[in-house]
């Protein structure tokens, strides 16, 4: 799941409806990008940024709960 993004998201006020129409996409296709599940293309993150603000870097990130190894050096 990408949590910046719908973090993001619910504080510019908006549903996840809303954010499709802003960006002209589905609603289905917009839950899949903030699930993680789709990539979406350059024109849909550069518009996430300008309604959010928000460096699209940041809001790509996707969370997970796996355990990250550190590196034992």
């Amino acid at each position: 799941m990408r949590r910046n993004l719908k973090e993001a998201r619910q504080n510019a006020g908006m549903t996840q409806q809303q954010m499709a129409d802003r960006l002209g996409i589905c609603i289905r296709y917009y839950q899949s990008i903030e699930a993680g599940d789709k990539t979406g293309d350059f024109t849909i993150w550069d518009t996430l940024e300008d309604i959010t603000g928000i460096h699209q870097r940041i809001l790509r990130e996707i969370s997970t709960n796996r355990h990250v190894r550190k590196d034992s050096r």
